[in-house]
């Protein structure tokens, strides 16, 4: 709470609050409710893999597009971030978006909203490139890899072949679909925490938030329909379910990042693990066989 208390004082609008502060929760960072504001203190070690400059001017632009909270304060430098605090939400989980009616197709719709914006992010999140950049990160750690990491990115070269061979328009993405970063009023779902966006294939976002939120094949479909006005073409779905498996690629080695620098938020090892056998299972099914080829076909 001193910290949080410091991390006020710094911010000019919110220097002369004195009320009670609530621990929000976050994976990597600290999240404090500050009255009307929601403060935001970076975690540790976050510097060697999140530009905070490009997060600042996602996070402003997300904001424009009507799809997340208002900065009131982001310094580039610090990391230090204060939103609007969106009263009367629930922070989701995979459990709320399968209690509360609607919410995968409120998601769905904040997603068309946000992708058809016109937003323009900084960041290009490209996924292999992240992926040899959080190896080149691993490089120096102390942290084993899961047995067979490697062969099962030389596999997926086939992905980034079929993905290549029909690309769609890159669109404003959030990229990191976590449930807890959707906010649901029961008839406005918001998105926040814009660490990993950038300009990207849109049905990425889709496709990272069915994973994060266990969606079954209803949940899905809710998604989708809401997303695309109507039933998915196969190749839109082929490329949601290929993202199922290249996210939990990706966020192994996120999670080996955390555990190494000892992140006591969660079990990273056991994270890391599961989301590379997750990714491992889905790829060698021959409904993710049949998908890849609707993505070749276009």
């Amino acid at each position: 709470m001193e910290e949080a208390r410091a991390a006020l004082a710094a911010i000019p609008a919110l220097a002369g609050y004195d009320g009670p502060l609530e621990r929000l929760g976050g994976l990597t960072n600290m999240v404090y409710r500050a009255g009307e504001a929601c403060l935001r203190i970076p975690g540790k070690g976050t510097q060697e893999y999140i530009n905070r400059a490009n997060e600042a001017v996602a996070a402003r632009e997300a904001a424009k597009a009507g799809v997340s909270p208002e900065v009131l304060y982001a310094d580039p430098a610090s990391g230090l971030m204060a939103t609007r605090f969106i009263a009367g939400a629930e922070t989701m989980s995979p459990e709320k978006f399968k209690a509360r009616s609607g919410s995968p197709a409120r998601a769905g719709y904040a997603f068309r909203k946000l992708h058809a914006s016109g937003a323009v992010f900084p960041f290009r999140f490209e996924l292999f490139a992240m992926i040899d950049d959080y190896l080149k990160v691993l490089s120096t750690k102390d942290v084993a890899l899961p047995a067979g990491y490697h062969d099962v990115v030389r596999e997926a070269g086939a992905v980034r072949a079929a993905l290549a061979a029909h690309a769609i328009p890159l669109a404003a993405c959030h990229c990191d679909p976590l449930c807890e970063n959707f906010l649901d009023t029961g008839e406005r779902m918001w998105i926040v925490d814009w660490e990993y966006s950038g300009m990207n294939d849109p049905l990425w976002d889709l496709g990272d938030l069915s994973v994060e939120g266990r969606f079954d094949a209803d949940q899905d479909e809710e998604l989708m329909r809401a997303y695309f006005g109507g039933e998915a073409r196969p190749a839109a779905r082929g490329r949601i379910v290929i993202y199922k498996a290249m996210c939990d690629l990706l966020w192994t080695l996120w999670g080996l990042i955390q555990l190494a620098n000892d992140n006591p938020a969660d079990d990273f090892r056991a994270y890391a693990d599961g989301r590379f056998v997750r990714c491992k299972a889905l790829m060698e099914t021959a409904e993710f066989s049949r998908h890849l080829a609707s993505v070749r076909l276009g």
